[in-house]
């Protein structure tokens, strides 16, 4: 049976911009509760996606929020749709037209049939890539270069498929073959590269021109009923892909980082063994990361962060409690 947060369709809906909070949780349906993203049902053609400032590390969510976190990957990921067109069509309705306690945060979208893998791209090597290189040479099954370090650029980018992770599961890398068998159509498998790597492409040219490497990234695309492919969900944020600063890219370890690397990085280094629950991250850890997600916001948009909130309406006062509950699979960057 198909999860219906998990299929679209296309026909119009009313408006949602009157929608109070109390009038949310008794009009909207929650259909699921990600580590980060809440999906609520509008009608049978819409969702309403809301992005909390929850943050999660080794697929468990921590108990402190990161203020802001979802109103910047909101924005971004608006920034993102809006300059991909022309290459694949996307499922963003509004911005706008949403909750008022959600604006800045919430996208009305189409329903789609997600398909059910990862198209994830890497340009750079790191993160389980790497340690898949370390122990085979290749990653997916794609053989690449002797005498790579860590965090070296790769020849060219390369698609490396993931499974989807059921709750409290890992996602896994797999090779082409076992991820066209997982989706059931291979020609299918094959415009997902396309697209991927696509628009992978496109990001990291502006974001190379603004500072920023996009070492790698993931992308979730569906259908619509007639077949359109179609881009949703998150695109190239801090929480989806690894972005480091250009002027300080040093190949041979690890680089700093605008995503939640950092979070990831305190949380190995706190001596915590990566089981439920997760430790409650300390107040100067959880600014300077709302300081990275915001700095990235800024570089890649070339605009600053209130600019967003202005724009989408967004009331900073205003945050539904409900933002800071919830578990569900929601993949790590790859």
């Amino acid at each position: 049976m198909v999860d219906p947060a998990r299929t679209w369709a296309t026909r119009p809906v009313g408006s949602l911009a009157a929608v109070s909070e109390p009038a949310a949780s008794e009009d909207l349906e929650l259909l699921s509760q990600g580590k980060v993203r809440d999906i609520y049902g509008v009608g049978e053609d819409r969702l309403l996606m809301v992005v909390s400032d929850r943050i999660s590390t080794y697929d468990v969510v921590h108990p402190n929020p990161v203020p802001d976190k979802g109103r910047v990957l909101t924005g971004l990921t608006a920034f993102w749709l809006q300059r991909t067109t022309a290459i694949c069509p996307n499922h963003l309705v509004s911005y706008v037209d949403v909750p008022e306690w959600a604006r800045g945060r919430a996208m009305l979208v189409e329903r789609l049939e997600m398909c059910p893998v990862e198209c994830v791209v890497r340009g750079y090597i790191t993160g389980s890539g790497w340690k898949d290189y370390q122990a085979t040479g290749a990653v997916c099954g794609i053989p690449l270069p002797d005498g790579l370090r860590e965090s070296d650029r790769l020849p060219e980018p390369i698609f490396t498929p993931a499974t989807k992770a059921e709750l409290g599961d890992h996602d896994e890398n797999v090779d082409f073959d076992r991820a066209a068998e997982i989706l059931g159509d291979r020609p299918l498998l094959e415009e997902l590269r396309r697209l991927s790597l696509e628009l992978y492409a496109h990001g990291a040219a502006h974001a190379r021109g603004r500072g920023i490497i996009l070492a790698d990234t993931k992308f979730e695309l569906g259908r619509r009923s007639d077949g359109t492919v179609v881009l949703a969900d998150e695109v190239m944020t801090p929480d989806s892909s690894r972005f480091w600063p250009a002027d300080g890219y040093e190949p041979g370890h690890g680089q700093p980082s605008f995503d939640k690397q950092f979070v990831r990085d305190w949380a190995a280094a706190a001596g915590w063994d990566k089981a439920p629950p997760a430790p409650a991250i300390p107040d100067d850890v959880v600014q300077d990361t709302r300081a990275r997600y915001v700095e990235a916001y800024e570089r890649i948009t070339g605009e600053p962060f209130s600019a967003w909130l202005q724009r989408s309406g967004a009331s900073r006062a205003r945050s539904p409690a409900r933002a800071s509950a919830g578990r569900a699979p929601e993949p790590d960057s790859p």
